[in-house]
């Protein structure tokens, strides 16, 4: 159930039983201890009950727990094909689109290891430009209070792709363009045919099928 709920968006209990092929009983216990050990935040908007992670720190412990518990790359990856090649990781880009993303624009010089802390990324002068053209504000971003930017290692391609709030804005900016699109009942997200060739005009970045 806390998977199902890693794109960010509220359920109700009852979706979250089909999700999780349970009882709507069994369902409604789980989501009590959830919310009682604060993983959750539950809403009431008429008659339902809307159940959502309660923030950024449980999706990134989820993300990192996928990380520790998945099988070992050598016997082959076993989530399925939309899954892996773009999904929303709570509120950024993840699976194999995410981690290329991630590799160009380091690759492009747009950002760098913060000294210290190589976990955590800084923008660099052509980086904050770039970013800027693209329509995204860079100081509005950074102004948000979580952390600005930082590798999150991937749980299916066990490599990293751009977390925080920079994160957050890249994804927010190619759903704007209609670079991609949310599929309506998973995390998956799908590459549109203007989405690959703006990436590919306007950062270099070519994806596979």
């Amino acid at each position: 159930m806390l998977y199902c709920m890693l794109d960010g968006r509220a359920r109700t209990s009852t979706e979250l039983a089909i999700a999780a092929e349970v009882t709507a009983s069994t369902a409604s216990i789980h989501l009590s201890r959830l919310h009682d050990h604060h993983l959750v935040n539950v809403v009431a908007q008429g008659k339902h009950r809307y159940y959502a992670l309660a923030g950024k720190d449980v999706a990134r412990a989820l993300e990192a727990l996928s990380v520790v518990a998945g099988a070992p790359r050598r016997t082959g990856s076993r989530t399925p094909h939309p899954l892996r090649f773009a999904r929303s990781c709570y509120d950024h880009i993840a699976g194999s689109v995410g981690v290329a993303l991630h590799d160009r624009l380091q690759e492009l010089r747009w950002f760098s290891p913060r000294p210290g802390d190589r976990t955590a990324y800084t923008l660099t002068p052509s980086g904050v430009s770039a970013l800027e053209e693209l329509g995204i504000d860079v100081d509005a971003t950074r102004s948000e209070r979580r952390r600005f930017a930082f590798g999150c290692i991937d749980w299916s391609e066990r490599r990293p792709h751009i977390g925080g709030a920079l994160g957050a804005a890249l994804l927010a900016h190619a759903l704007a363009k209609r670079w991609v699109s949310r599929d309506l009942d998973t995390r998956a997200l799908s590459v549109t045919s203007f989405g690959r060739r703006e990436m590919h005009k306007r950062l270099g970045l070519t994806l596979d099928e």
